[in-house]
């Protein structure tokens, strides 16, 4: 396609649709996008200058099909979502973004787009492949048989195969990325929705900032996760809705660390050793996730390998600004349809 083809992205307000807007305007040049998200334009994450930037909930129809309109490619990363103590306890408000993925799948159909990227997520593997912290990476073919994280893992594996018969049926290009727990600056960091990263960092800042050197975690510290940082997802990302390859793909880090170590590196960026307080009763979600990166290495010659050490140095220094500078930010506040991840 042509960078003067329009390009829409929804959820566009969030985390990471704010970074990928961005990235397709000023690293791939694209001069036609549209940006979308239900928010308040005052209350979007990133604002992009020339962007066409709509304030839309597209989970009704006809929001989806005014931001469809004249696209040539659409990223549909709005959903309603957040870390693991968000999603645990709001299951129906998680499943009722099926309505997003419904309504702009039928409106990119409708509309003549060519091709359509879905960002799904790592919660669709099965829960009995991730029960010991040792956790074998999931290969994409572990999804099935189906037994996904309740509620937001269900939304998303049903979204996937509403993707899969589009394109069976219609010969809508769909793309469809699984987001292993992306992280990085211009994210939520509080107020309920941020996840195991951004909410270290803040609680290490805020015990430093206190006087009080001691830092609650859930669970036992020992459940382990593999985290990406920004910079990679945005490259695998278009690189996935560019390319040929069809089926669903893992797009995270296989870098496998318990959440006592990335506390642990936190401290190390921070300069500071904490008190540890484990609140077992806590949401915690599933004992042990990586990613298996056979499969993109192979379809894109290409895998996320920012250094956690390295992503977890920029995260904590624009958090650290955040909180230092007294601003009332935008990050605290829980948005409805943020970017997903």
């Amino acid at each position: 396609m042509s960078n003067d083809d329009l390009v829409v992205v929804t959820g566009a307000g969030g985390f990471i649709g704010g970074h990928l807007v961005g990235y397709l305007q000023q690293t791939l040049g694209h001069t036609r996008i549209r940006a979308v998200d239900s928010k308040p334009l005052e209350e979007w994450y990133q604002t992009h200058p020339g962007v066409e930037s709509l304030s839309l909930d597209v989970s009704e129809r006809s929001n989806a099909y005014r931001s469809s309109r004249d696209a040539r490619q659409i990223y549909n990363l709005a959903a309603d979502m957040g870390g693991m103590g968000f999603i645990e306890t709001h299951k129906a408000e998680c499943m009722l973004s099926v309505l997003i993925n419904t309504h702009m799948l039928m409106a990119a159909k409708d509309c003549g787009a060519e091709r359509f990227f879905f960002s799904s997520s790592a919660c669709v593997y099965a829960a009995d492949k991730q029960t010991d912290v040792n956790v074998t990476a999931l290969k994409e073919e572990d999804a099935y048989p189906a037994m996904p994280e309740d509620g937001y893992g269900w939304e998303k594996l049903f979204s996937e195969r509403m993707c899969r018969h589009f394109r069976e049926d219609y010969g809508l290009r769909t793309r469809v990325g699984r987001y292993h727990n992306v992280y990085g600056p211009h994210g939520t960091y509080d107020g309920g929705r941020e996840k195991a990263p951004a909410a270290i960092c803040r609680k290490v800042i805020e015990a430093k900032m206190s006087g009080r050197h001691e830092i609650e975690i859930w669970g036992d510290g020992e459940q382990t996760r593999s985290f990406m940082y920004i910079d990679d997802c945005l490259i695998g990302t278009t690189r996935l809705l560019a390319g040929d390859f069809v089926e669903p793909i893992n797009i995270g880090s296989d870098e496998l660390v318990s959440i006592n170590r990335l506390v642990d590196i936190v401290e190390k960026i921070a300069g500071v050793k904490l008190t540890r307080r484990y609140k077992l009763d806590a949401p915690k979600g599933v004992r042990g996730r990586n990613s298996d990166n056979a499969l993109i290495k192979k379809v894109m010659g290409w895998a996320p390998a920012v250094r956690l050490e390295d992503g977890m140095e920029k995260t904590y220094r624009w958090i650290h600004d955040e909180m230092v500078s007294g601003r009332d930010s935008l990050v605290n506040r829980a948005p409805r349809l943020a970017s997903a991840g």
